[in-house]
């Protein structure tokens, strides 16, 4: 934490900020919750199918921008950390590379996404499949999954605009208002890798359990 020490007001505001931001991520909440109730009624509709779908996404390309997403967590935690203790060039060096690891996770989600239109399974009147389950059940599966990992990298992209920006404000304007914007950012940014966190298990991983 910053050797400086906070007036009564910057401590307030400080509180009155992570509040609003914890109020603003619980309605996020509402964008992710329908998406996940909608894929426990179609598993529990369509145990089988959905399972099959489950196996056909790309697991390894999934598990990568886990540990991705996992790494970019570690290196802006630890930027707020640098900037709370002052230093400014280390915390901007972590921003970058929190920039790199999520351009790195959307391009490796355009790259799982490319293929998934080439082996037709996105969800339209050309959705094809030779996997057993059934085929609206597979198709409803990948429904699921490409609203919720495309709501989610809207949010990863939200996520990136909001570093980018830190970034140039950090050159400018330095300290302590700066650090405490910084951390509110921070908190955005774990709350999108948590709902990958969960987004990962369900889509790529609960077929191949079964």
């Amino acid at each position: 934490m910053s050797g400086a020490t906070l007036s009564a007001p910057d401590v307030v505001q400080a509180y009155k900020s992570r509040l609003a931001m914890w109020v603003f991520l619980a309605s996020e909440l509402m964008f992710f919750g329908p998406v996940f109730l909608a894929y426990a009624i179609g598993r529990f509709h369509h145990p089988e199918a959905f399972a099959t779908g489950s196996r056909l996404t790309d697991v390894a390309l999934g598990t990568t921008n886990t540990m991705v997403l996992l790494s970019s967590s570690a290196a802006i935690a630890l930027a707020v950390e640098y900037a709370h203790a002052g230093a400014q060039q280390g915390a901007r060096r972590l921003l970058r590379l929190t920039l790199f690891l999520g351009g790195v996770f959307l391009a490796i989600k355009g790259y799982e996404y490319a293929n998934d239109l080439r082996e037709g399974l996105f969800p339209n009147a050309d959705f094809r499949t030779a996997a057993a389950g059934g085929l609206e059940g597979v198709r409803l599966f990948f429904f699921v999954y490409f609203v919720a990992t495309g709501m989610h990298a809207v949010h990863m992209m939200v996520g990136l605009s909001l570093v980018s920006y830190m970034l140039v404000t950090g050159s400018h304007n330095p300290g302590t208002p700066w650090a405490r914007r910084l951390e509110i950012v921070g908190l955005y940014w774990h709350f999108v890798d948590a709902v990958w966190v969960f987004l990962f298990p369900v889509l790529y991983l609960a077929g191949r359990a079964s």
